[in-house]
């Protein structure tokens, strides 16, 4: 029998979502076809309707003669609010064989329109201010209930319970957004949380980003000066008919144990206050201190959107590691790995006793705790015991960015119990692992560790540059650095869409972009690499997920951003005007500055020409002809007036530094006769400095690959081993577990770089993952079909490593490469190509084929799925092959040696 079966079906890829305000939603598939080779989808059919049996449809493809199996719009009749939709898809292959149909799965609609709201938005004036808000409204459901649906959001964070229960594990909702713009609504299915007749919805309000402490100065109410809360409770009864419960003055409030919370400074919770029925039935509905909720007029649903992130949550526990004394007498906590989230704790202590956790990073020199990194930012959580019974408790509307923990008040018995009563709490968007990495090196293994967990803990709803101290904003240089390497590591499509629509809604009139997304008042906008985020990120998401209505959506405010840079130089072709972060921290600065010595008006004008070309790529795939002519042509002038302006008339960078010649080599900026010579300096230069990088935020992530690309790789290997500083391995050596702010953040004697910007997790150094990936293992897309709808495989057997193995989940399925050297130059590399696919697969150097290496495979010419295979110029072997598994051998050329032998495994 032939397998064909649909799996890992996705609806704007998520698994069955609620809540879509999308027109069109579009549907993914994967294909399994078992052990085949070179399985090509021929055609699809989808269906959706309202009903899961499918009596009546509302949208059927019929037989469509397509290859396509991702993005797949609906087409069908008018979405309606608030309704569930079945689909189910069948495809067939080029052989005509049939998946028959999919599992039935469903996306379903929101609130989509703002005239269809209901509830009123509510509040209620507490006398301490940075109490928390307690909210409820008894509901009662009084016939048997069919379905409930919760339609909500907050100024402020907020948290939903039912009878007392959590109704879902999402955190930090409604998430950060460009507040003023664009405030995102979450869905909620209940229907198992409400009981027949009596019901309590609770609601839980704290700062957040919306009113909170937010960058420097202490500064508070950024977006506004009041939390509120609007939510919609939708009740379905078996008999059909319908009831709305609102946010509305039917709502109680009060303030509770949560006496304070920020997201910066922690929280302080009084346990003596706590009611544990406060929205439980029939528990405090007349009770003393609860007042009616206050509606607030004026705020509208004008700017509500439907989540569009993957919510946010806690993925992972982390027993702590040891209990250390320190030599100032402090109990310290060592989780063994630097993360982000909170801690979650167990005691048993008398009325009143209070407890204190503070989080930090590090232990100074001599092992004491180091706070002095994280400015302001106290991160500080205090509990006071209600006493009498085993208390539990973890924080609710803030978290810390810690290894470390100091515990003070603690029962002194109860201390050689920390190890049980502690545990760590990860907390991260929860975007899906989609990729992985490891090789015979140790020490570049925990550095893959270090770029992953580097991500998580600065993926918490936006692309934050550290978690600790008191910043945490969304830089927009450090984001597109590492979009491409994110994108690796983890399904990072609706994190990127939903910042991208900030950065676009926070974008200025005149095309600047701000600095972090979402903007922050006085922070500035315009710098040239960090505003190129609004071109490079969409066109980084186009690449890897084929996602061609992310340029669509994003194409407007990417060409504001190419305009904004042509009004801003003396003439149309040169930006050498307005303040520029050049390449932040790089080690070639002048003493005191945090900028290197490449000039910027150098840098700006590089990404000025490589934003105009990826704009003029945008143009043209989402047909936007002539303008993409236009662009391309503004590219062309671009790069003759940076040769004119920064190249000598010989060909030769004007600034000898390592960013400038890897800018102008990355971006195709010099004449092609001038390339190799240019690609030569940069390793002379490389070389220069014992094989060490001098370059920062701007050059570093472009490095390795220019390197690879101009027949260096065997001193980007070099660069990736070297342990001393400066390097990506110095910090591993230093026992760190994410990536470093500073090639030096702890110094070779110990001591720190400065208090004033040191963050030990701090993710864009980490874009070095990017070369892992495509470089050292070998995975590519390409541009003329993106998505890994074809596939690169062209992996670096060089350097001293003795294997290397990675493996992507990409929209079609699992990409892998592996390759392992097994003596005498000899290589098995074995590479995974999904259904629906097809790859070329680009060996190292060989001379002409001379027979089988191995015993077990057969020649290229009838391996089944192998579609072409020839000579390269460099005397490798391109081999074009279709989806299945593979087995190739080779060996690699030695200065004794002219014949190498290639096979295909069966």
């Amino acid at each position: 029998m032939t397998v064909l079966r649909i799996y890992d079906v996705k609806c704007e890829y998520k698994v069955n979502p609620i809540g879509l305000y999308v027109k069109r939603p579009r549907i993914s598939w994967k294909l399994d076809a078992g052990e085949r080779r070179d399985v090509v989808q021929a055609a699809y059919q989808i269906q959706a309707s309202e009903e899961d049996s499918f009596g009546q449809l509302l949208w059927d493809s019929g037989e469509v003669s397509e290859q396509s199996s991702i993005h797949i719009a609906y087409s069908g009749a008018p979405l309606l609010s608030r309704k569930r939709y079945y689909y189910r898809i069948q495809v067939w292959d080029s052989t005509g064989a049939s998946s028959g149909w999919s599992d039935t799965c469903y996306w379903e609609t929101g609130i989509r329109s703002s005239a269809e709201w209901q509830a009123d938005w509510i509040t209620g004036e507490l006398q301490d201010k940075d109490n928390a808000h307690y909210m409820r409204r008894e509901v009662k459901v009084s016939r048997p209930l069919a379905s409930a649906r919760i339609y909500a959001t907050a100024l402020g964070l907020y948290r939903l319970y039912v009878n007392g229960e959590p109704i879902d594990d999402t955190l930090f909702a409604p998430g950060w957004t460009s507040y003023n713009n664009r405030l995102q609504v979450q869905a909620y299915e209940v229907t198992g949380h409400l009981a027949d007749g009596d019901n309590v919805l609770g609601a839980m309000l704290g700062n957040g980003w919306y009113k909170g402490n937010l960058g420097w100065g202490g500064r508070t109410d950024h977006y506004g000066a009041h939390r509120a809360l609007l939510l919609e409770l939708h009740l379905t009864y078996t008999d059909g008919t319908e009831e709305v419960i609102c946010s509305d003055g039917g709502w109680q409030y009060s303030s509770g144990p949560l006496l304070y919370s920020e997201l910066y400074h922690g929280e302080r919770y009084d346990a003596r206050l706590e009611r544990d029925d406060w929205c439980k039935p029939a528990g405090l509905a007349h009770s003393e201190g609860w007042s009616r909720a206050e509606r607030i007029d004026g705020l509208g649903y004008d700017t509500l959107v439907a989540q569009e992130n993957d919510a946010t949550r806690m993925t992972q526990e982390i027993k702590p590691i040891a209990v250390i004394a320190t030599p100032r007498g402090e109990t310290v906590l060592d989780m063994g790995q630097n993360m982000v989230g909170w801690v979650r704790f167990k005691v048993r202590a008398a009325e009143g006793t209070e407890l204190k956790l503070q989080h930090a990073e590090v232990l100074d020199l001599e092992g004491n705790f180091y706070t002095g990194n994280l400015r302001t930012a106290k991160q500080t959580i205090t509990y006071i015991c209600r006493g009498g019974v085993e208390e539990s408790y973890e924080p609710i509307f803030s978290f810390q960015g810690f290894r470390y923990v100091r515990l003070e008040g603690w029962p002194e018995e109860q201390l050689d119990e920390l190890l049980q009563s502690v545990m760590g709490c990860v907390i991260h968007t929860d975007m899906e692992p989609t990729g992985t990495f490891e090789c015979s090196d140790e020490d570049l293994n925990q550095l893959q560790r270090n770029i992953v967990w580097g991500q998580r803990g600065n993926f918490l709803d936006v692309p934050t540059d550290c978690p600790q101290r008191d910043e945490r904003l969304g830089w927009t240089g450090d984001a597109q650095v590492f979009i491409r390497t994110a994108a690796f590591n983890y399904g990072v499509a609706n994190f990127f869409t939903k910042w991208l629509r900030d950065l676009a809604a926070d974008q200025r009139e005149d095309g600047g972009v701000p600095f972090v997304i979402p903007d922050l008042e006085g922070v500035g906008y315009g710098s040239a690499a960090w505003g190129d985020a609004a071109v490079i990120c969409p066109w980084t998401l186009y690449e890897c997920y084929g996602d061609t209505r992310i340029l669509e959506e994003q194409y407007e405010s990417m060409k504001a951003w190419v305009d904004y840079i042509r009004a801003q130089g003396d003439d149309e072709l040169l930006w050498n005007t307005g303040f520029h972060f050049g390449d932040w921290l790089a080690l070639d600065a002048k003493e005191n500055s945090y900028i290197g010595a490449t000039p910027r008006d150098l840098i700006c004008t590089a990404f000025y020409a490589y934003s105009t070309e990826l704009l003029a790529k945008a143009a043209a795939v989402i047909g936007k002809e002539e303008e993409a002519a236009a662009y391309r042509e503004l590219h062309s002038l671009i790069s003759a007036a940076f040769r004119a302006e920064f190249v000598t008339p010989n060909g030769r960078v004007a600034s000898p530094t390592q960013t400038a010649y890897v800018l102008a080599l990355m971006f195709d900026l010099l004449e092609e006769g001038d390339r190799p010579r240019t690609a030569a300096m940069l390793a002379a230069n490389i070389e220069e400095n014992k094989v060490h990088l001098t370059t920062g935020f701007v050059g570093t992530p472009y490095l390795c690959l220019v390197l690879t690309r101009f027949g260096y790789s065997d001193l980007a290997y070099k660069l990736a081993l070297q342990k001393e500083y400066p390097s990506w391995l110095y910090s591993v050596t230093k026992g760190a577990t994410t990536i470093w702010e500073h090639w030096d953040g702890i110094k070779p004697d110990g001591s720190f770089w400065s208090d004033d910007m040191n963050s030990y997790n701090h993710y864009a150094y980490g874009a070095i993952g990017d070369w892992f990936y495509r470089r050292v293992a070998g995975i590519d897309t390409v541009e003329d079909q993106p998505g890994y709808k074809h596939i690169r495989i062209e992996p670096q057997i060089e350097g001293p490593l003795t294997y290397a193995r990675a493996a992507l989940q990409t929209m079609y399925g699992e990409v892998s490469s592996s390759w392992v050297r097994e003596g005498d130059g000899r290589v098995v590399l074995e590479v995974g190509i999904p259904a629906n696919t097809t790859a070329e697969v680009v060996t190292p150097p060989m001379s002409a084929l001379s027979g089988i290496s191995h015993g077990g495979g057969v020649p290229l010419a009838v391996s089944a799925g192998i579609h072409a295979a020839q000579e390269t110029d460099e005397q490798g072997m391109r081999i074009t092959i279709g989806s299945g598994s593979y087995r190739f051998e080779f060996t690699l050329p030695r200065a004794s040696e002219a014949d190498h032998a290639l096979t295909a495994g069966t």
